[in-house]
């Protein structure tokens, strides 16, 4: 009974899951026994007449879907390509890219889920990194030939055999997405039904986030992928009559794992928009009127700029999904706001939906699953610290992994000999009604240290995002000779407003309850918020602005 749990033939470089917690997670019924695939299969054939995207390209429902992806998949091999192939993906958001990503699931193929900005050094490290067979890019970039860009890279990754190209390139020596569904291939229905799909084996190659640097491999198996979306979707309450909006990159794990894997479960319809514009979001609101928004704090003033147009009214939406702004949504737009905590490695936490208020507006919630373990210590340390003190995660559990793809030297850096992963990020544990919740404190390089005091900058950030003239803002700290470092706060405004003073924004600040030590001592005004190529923001650039300020204000004086 144990044996059969692990990986039939285990892929070198993946670090599987010990047998015997997977026995534990199996007998309990929390690890499922089924594979990615074979639940979207099943909520294909539930869910036939529905839509299930809403697209520019055109909506597609739930029997398209499957019919398409079919297709794809019987071509996809029909190529030569074979089952745990990689497959690089770098493409803008669209319907193809969903349907490519579906497609290769079922032909039993790995993507890799790297990013349309992405350029040589980091395809390049990737696609060797992974022995990646095929590229599938976007054909229609406006901005940088992405074709072009993956045939050169044929010749320097020696695995790589096929380019594809989604929204119809033809050049030669490229294959189009077009052609593969409408192709008719020799392998039949039955030959790509009979291809076995192991629930413990790798699904999905996701990518480590981070602003520098190569990100790192993280293999997420079928089995945990699909607990982590399923349950997600139980928990956020998604129906068959949702309708889902998330702009965020769809090969990232926010949207991936989060929201539209999600969707396809539960028979929801997801939405894609045109581009990243106020008006094209505004297009989606006025057409398919989503019931769910899902969006960091970063892309609120975008947001906030269709509703103040008149582009789109948020009428139709029921909650806000916002890992980083759950009260904020609530205060700004008078929607009910669901805060999280995510990790592309695993772990996540909701607030249950019959929590109090108080959980939603301060805290990141509860462990998705019962067996997942957590413990704060000391940062850089080991010693766990006290209910309500700060400490950095450390966490494993059913659907969080359990080491990155051929990196020994970073797990051995990443996870405790007992096999916690070593997250970064900084917890205390809160208690509201007899129940410990979950307060996010910040990453331990996410702080401003004034004066020894650890200031969260997302907590900041939230409030001073409240203040009525303001639609964005990101806080760093500063240096300071007599403190270490002090608040500076970056914002964006909103048409027609001007900055607040310091003192202005601290009285509104002291209205919202917050200490007076965490008050900006500074503002400075941008156009909008730099973001990461994976869609967070991005603060090294405001760093390095306001210490070049501080440099040249104090060789004035």
């Amino acid at each position: 009974m144990v044996e059969q749990m692990g990986v039939r033939d285990p892929m070198p470089g993946v670090v599987y899951a010990p047998v015997d917690r997977l026995e534990r997670y199996v007998s309990a019924g929390e690890l499922p026994t089924i594979s990615l695939i074979e639940a979207l299969s099943t909520s294909f054939a539930q869910h036939r007449e529905r839509i299930a995207i809403y697209s520019p390209e055109g909506d597609i429902t739930y029997a398209e879907l499957d019919e398409q992806t079919d297709r794809i998949a019987a071509n996809l091999l029909h190529l030569g390509l074979t089952p745990l192939d990689r497959v690089l993906f770098q493409s803008a958001n669209s319907a193809q890219l969903l349907i490519a990503v579906v497609g290769c699931l079922k032909a039993g193929l790995i993507p890799v889920c790297t990013l349309a900005p992405h350029r040589e050094h980091e395809i390049g490290y990737l696609g060797r990194h992974t022995e990646a067979k095929a590229h599938i890019v976007q054909g229609d970039d406006p901005k940088f030939d992405l074709v072009e860009f993956a045939c050169s890279m044929r010749e320097k990754i020696p695995s790589l055999e096929h380019v594809i190209s989604l929204r119809g390139d033809t050049r030669e020596g490229v294959v189009s997405l077009d052609s593969l569904l409408t192709d008719p291939s020799p392998i039949s229905a039955e030959k790509l039904a009979a291809i076995t799909h192991d629930p413990f084996q790798v699904a999905i190659f996701q990518l480590s986030g981070g602003t520098s640097g190569v990100p790192k491999v993280i293999p997420r198996m079928q089995n945990e992928y699909l607990l982590l979306a399923k349950r997600g979707a139980e928990i956020l309450g998604f129906q068959p009559d949702d309708v889902l909006f998330m702009p965020m990159p769809m090969m990232h794990n926010a949207a991936m794992g989060c929201i539209w894997l999600p969707s396809l479960l539960a028979g929801s319809s997801y939405v894609i928009p045109a581009d990243m514009t106020p008006a094209a979001w505004g297009d989606v609101f006025r057409r398919s009127k989503p019931t769910w928004v899902g969006m960091i704090r970063a892309l609120f003033p975008r947001f906030e700029e269709m509703l103040d147009k008149g582009l789109g009214s948020n009428d139709s939406v029921r909650m806000y999904w916002t890992p980083d702004a759950a009260r904020l949504a609530r205060e700004k737009y008078g929607k009910p706001g669901i805060g999280m905590f995510g990790m592309t490695e695993g772990m996540c936490m909701y607030p249950p939906l019959d929590s109090p208020q108080e959980a939603f507006d301060w805290t990141v919630g509860v462990p998705l699953s019962p067996f997942d373990e957590v413990r704060l210590v000391e940062p850089g340390g080991d010693k766990e610290v006290g209910f309500g003190e700060v400490g950095e995660m450390e966490c494993r559990g059913p659907y969080t992994l359990c080491g990155y793809y051929d990196a020994e030297e970073r797990n051995a850096e990443a996870f405790t000999s007992d096999g916690f992963y070593k997250t970064g990020d900084l917890m205390r544990q809160r208690d509201i009604d007899g129940r410990a919740y979950y307060e996010f404190a910040g990453r331990t390089r996410d702080i401003v240290d004034r004066g020894h005091e650890k200031v969260n900058c997302e907590e900041i950030e939230n409030a001073v995002s409240t203040h009525s003239a303001i639609s964005g803002c990101a806080v760093v700290g500063m240096p300071d000779p007599v403190l270490g470092e002090r608040v500076c706060a970056y914002v964006v405004l909103r048409a027609g407003h001007l900055a607040p003073s310091v003192v202005e924004l601290g009285n509104h600040l002291k209205t919202f309850g917050m200490a007076k030590f965490k008050w900006p001592e500074r503002i400075e005004t941008i156009e909008e918020l730099p973001l990461t190529k994976v869609g967070k923001l991005d603060k090294a650039p405001l760093r390095a602005d306001i210490t070049a300020k501080l440099v040249d204000e104090t060789a004035l004086n």
